[in-house]
């Protein structure tokens, strides 16, 4: 169907750029899947990618406690997708924020953040009862945008309004990108959620064309990049390729975000879809590796700690809190008595001892709502990631 305003269509092989009657040119993207030139590269990209991802869902079955290393995995995403989008809060204001912390970053910044943890874990959860669909999608929306900066966007509804893509301020005749009208924005996201169902294709090459399907179609006010993202996650869930959500990618396009956005420009502008998938692939490749790596020294530092008091007959409050320093290295006395439902004095007890072994150190600085931190723990979740092959693979 085309736009009711639309009087001249140009048209590539990713779809066609219709020009209004108001005089802006907006984008219809053609239906997935396109055609796909499977080049050496792209197979050697695929092949690698899908090794990888392989190797970390192995790993990820094999940890005894996984929902563990799942929390601050999924606050790491939501930091830097955010940040994507602008907000400036860290993974160590979050986590000390969630910690019971006060810190001094913008409640809005957090809170945005704190949006997007709740819209994963509740997408994760809500495939045991709804298949990945644009009902999904509105409800993860909903999550995300609810009560911050962007509520203004219409929370959980996809838009009556034409939107679009440019600097700050920019007006729609100067838009770098505008999606379909909404006058065909149901014709679009029809075909996206049947394609939504199409097993055809590799489940990595799939997610590639699905999220660039969804940046193209852009179908809420505001809020897209981030709900694009968190679909990658839920949708490598769904398919089996992880048991659990260890694979994150907004760390590498926000490390790479000139390519990223200029990978997206290039299906539009030219069709290049070998160029997202080649990019998309090494995303996943360098994340999966990423992940393997944090969650490696992860579990090693934590056997370091249960080992250092292994040998004390009074460590036995101290090992809990080691666990709780797992899914958060910051921690209140408070937060920790709540959690263990003890006597604050038994967890000061234990946290003197890991003050004394060196694995928690009060970083607040007063004697009253002390803050302690894992800071070695902390460090391994804060490092930027990393973008190059390791050697042995």
């Amino acid at each position: 169907m085309k736009s009711k305003s639309s009087i001249q269509t140009e048209t590539n092989v990713a779809g066609r750029w219709v020009r209004t009657l108001e005089g802006y040119r907006a984008f219809h993207p053609n239906p997935l899947p396109p055609p796909i030139e499977w080049s050496e590269t792209l197979a050697v990209a695929l092949a690698n990618a899908s090794t990888l991802a392989g190797k970390l869902a192995g790993e990820g079955r094999r940890l005894p406690n996984p929902h563990v290393l799942i929390r601050p995995f999924i606050r790491r995403e939501a930091v830097f997708s955010s940040r994507i989008e602008g907000t400036q809060s860290t993974l160590g204001e979050l986590l000390a924020a969630e910690a019971g912390a006060a810190v001094e970053r913008s409640p809005d910044d957090l809170r945005e953040v704190g949006n997007y943890v709740v819209a994963l874990e509740y997408g994760i959860e809500r495939l045991k009862t709804l298949p990945l669909s644009l009902r999904l999608v509105r409800e993860l929306h909903e999550k995300l945008m609810t009560g911050v900066r962007g509520q203004h966007a219409a929370p959980g509804e996809f838009r009556r309004t034409q939107n679009w893509i440019g600097p700050p301020g920019a007006t729609l005749a100067q838009a770098t990108y505008v999606p379909p009208p909404p006058d065909s924005l149901g014709e679009h996201l029809s075909a996206w959620e049947k394609f939504l169902h199409d097993q055809m294709l590799p489940p990595l090459i799939h997610a590639a064309l699905v999220h660039y399907q969804f940046e193209a179609i852009h179908p809420f006010l505001d809020g897209n990049g981030r709900v694009g993202r968190l679909l990658i996650t839920i949708e490598l869930c769904e398919r089996n390729v992880l048991p659990a959500p260890f694979l994150y990618l907004s760390a590498f396009f926000d490390a790479t975000r000139d390519d990223y956005y200029g990978a997206l420009r290039g299906i539009t502008e030219s069709g290049d879809w070998g160029g997202w998938l080649q990019y998309f692939l090494n995303g996943v490749a360098r994340q999966a590796e990423d992940a393997l790596n944090r969650a490696e020294r992860t579990n090693r530092l934590l056997e370091q700690w249960r080992h250092k008091l292994a040998g004390d007959a009074q460590a036995k409050v101290a090992l809990q809190i080691v666990d709780l320093l797992a899914a958060n290295p910051f921690l209140t006395p408070r937060g920790a008595q709540q959690r263990l439902d003890l006597a604050y004095n038994t967890v000061m007890r234990a946290i003197r001892q890991l003050e004394k072994q060196s694995v928690v150190k009060e970083v607040s600085g007063g004697k009253r709502d002390r803050v302690y931190c894992a800071k070695k723990l902390l460090q391994i979740l804060e490092e930027p990631p990393q973008l190059k092959p390791a050697k042995r693979f």
